[in-house]
């Protein structure tokens, strides 16, 4: 089997995520910040038992892709649970305790990917004025 590269395997874990419904899923690459890892994904679920099931999945396509699991730590509480797959750290989390510790400002200094599957409303553009229509001339 054909080892992932780091592209690969973050797009796999973020279609993973995916797959459980995970939502608000951002991509930070932290390369010029860090050199123990090269991408941390952020993705909220719902609940407990939803942070456990996208941790497994997350965990059991990455083995099935030939890609190997550094570690997992958070699995016994299901609030906030790391999958470390080497060059790519996913960090799966409740949305209370995605907002309390704030990853994404951590990591600041990393470039960001577009949010995949985000709960917040896309932002409205203002609606278009329309042209008054033309007087006619009186006869």
């Amino acid at each position: 089997m054909k080892k992932l590269s780091t592209l690969g395997k973050k797009k796999l874990v973020i279609t993973a995520l995916e797959d459980i419904k995970a939502h608000d899923i951002q991509a930070i690459d932290v390369r010029k910040v860090t050199s123990i890892f090269d991408w941390i994904i952020v993705a909220s679920a719902d609940s407990a038992r939803q942070t456990k099931a996208l941790a497994r999945h997350l965990r059991d396509s990455l083995k099935d892709a030939g890609s190997s699991i550094v570690g997992t730590e958070g699995e016994d509480s299901g609030e906030w649970i790391l999958v470390d797959a080497g060059d790519v750290v996913a960090h799966v989390m409740q949305p209370a305790v995605r907002q309390y510790y704030n990853l994404e400002e951590l990591w600041g200094e990393g470039e960001f990917d577009d949010v995949v599957n985000s709960t917040v409303p896309a932002p409205r553009a203002p609606p278009k004025r329309r042209k008054a229509p033309a007087r006619r001339k009186a006869a």
